[in-house]
């Protein structure tokens, strides 16, 4: 028979069980609650570093939308400026005319004035004569005179005073067309004189603008020469250009090979050949340079003297007064006559069998796409658009091909 087991100790035996497994349990269930307040805080951290990641996101996007490219920001300005600049130029030519037209008023007026005081010393005589006739008892005595039979005679002398009643009337009439044509002039002088004085100021205040863009030029090319970080876009920015640039030319090159029917011979001046070799070729060392001027930036590698930037120059800048004309090295026919970003205003010349030669950082162009331009016909004129050299320069290549060559084997040496 089983002993009865008080109940006493069977509770103390659950409770110390139940104790026990408490004891076993709670750093479990601590732990769990320690990871999920760590998974909590992961969590946050992460929605935190998502946050402050989308943040600088748009930060780094509204930064690169305010930042304008060194080009296009050169672009801009020059295009304001030239815009400016012939704004002034169309203001000074119509001040000038305006001018010449007033002097020819003013030599008008001076003859009207002449021819007038003509009429009156005409007419004062006519009048004094009138008066004497009529101090002397008027007119029909002149006509009684002589008899009162000599009809013929009144007659004659009746037709002369009419001639001379008509000479009159045609005499003040002119004198009246006269002094209408004084008061024209003058009012026409006036004008002038007035519209002389608002184009003037109007000139002047385009002048004041063009002052500011190229102020503001000459700001954004010290920045590029002194800050390194507008010198690193610049150069990038130009690299691009570059690659643009013979991209184009190779389309160009693609284009000629693709074209099924050539032009006509006479459409276009026949290609440089010799029996030694065709196109520019035969004429290496003995091209005419394309503007007389010194070279400041010659074909091929470069190291930047302050920031050690390396780059590669295609082509070489000839320092010419701005103004000055450049002119084609060869006959050719010109491919492209425009802005190009990074060169300014460029114009291309195709020479035939796949020779090129491009002048840059023109003023203004004076042919056009399509035109067939002889040796040393002048292109266009010496600026600095496109350019962040600063002051007038050409900037010239040749090309074979699509590749660049050194300009220097090309153009004939000096003395």
């Amino acid at each position: 028979m089983i002993a009865r087991i008080p109940r006493a100790l069977v509770a103390a035996a659950a409770l110390g069980a139940a104790m026990t497994w408490l004891a076993g349990s709670a750093p479990a269930q601590s732990k769990r609650d320690a990871a999920a307040e760590q998974q909590r805080d992961n969590e946050r951290a992460l929605q935190q570093k998502q946050r402050q990641l989308k943040e600088e996101r748009q930060k780094a996007a509204e930064a690169r939308r305010r930042e304008a490219s060194v080009l296009a920001e050169l672009e801009a300005t020059e295009k304001r400026l030239e815009h400016k600049r012939a704004q002034v130029a169309a203001l000074d030519q119509r001040v000038h005319r305006a001018q010449a037209e007033i002097v020819s008023l003013r030599d008008e007026l001076r003859r009207l004035e002449i021819q007038r005081r003509g009429q009156e010393e005409a007419m004062a005589k006519r009048l004094r004569l009138l008066y004497r006739i009529e101090r002397e008892g008027g007119v029909l005595p002149l006509l009684l005179a002589g008899g009162s039979d000599d009809t013929i005679d009144r007659a004659v002398r009746l037709r002369h005073l009419a001639t001379l009643a008509t000479v009159d009337a045609r005499t003040i009439r002119e004198y009246r067309v006269t002094l209408d044509g004084l008061a024209e002039r003058k009012v026409r002088l006036e004008t002038r004189r007035t519209e002389i004085a608002g184009m003037r100021a109007e000139a002047e205040g385009e002048r004041a603008a063009a002052d500011r863009e190229a102020a503001r030029r000459r700001v954004l090319l010290a920045k590029v020469r002194d800050e390194r970080v507008y010198h690193d876009r610049m150069v990038g920015e130009l690299s691009e250009a570059t690659r643009r640039l013979e991209a184009f030319i190779r389309d160009l090159q693609a284009k000629q090979r693709a074209a099924k029917a050539p032009a006509p011979r006479a459409a276009r001046p026949a290609p440089l050949e010799t029996p030694t070799g065709p196109g520019l070729g035969a004429h290496r060392g003995r091209l005419a340079w394309p503007a007389e001027g010194r070279v400041v930036a010659s074909f091929g590698a470069m190291v930047h003297p302050r920031f050690g930037t390396k780059t590669f120059r295609n082509g070489i800048d000839i320092a010419v007064p701005e103004g000055a004309s450049f002119t084609a090295v060869a006959a050719g026919h010109v491919v492209y006559a425009g802005w190009f970003r990074g060169y300014g205003n460029l114009v291309i010349l195709d020479h035939g069998f796949e020779y090129f030669t491009l002048y840059a950082h023109a003023a203004d162009i004076r042919v056009g796409e399509g035109d067939d331009v002889k040796q040393g016909q002048v292109l266009g004129t010496i600026g600095d658009t496109g350019s962040l050299a600063g002051g007038p320069r050409l900037y010239f290549e040749v090309r074979h091909q699509g590749k660049p060559q050194d300009p220097a084997d090309w153009l004939r040496p000096r003395s």
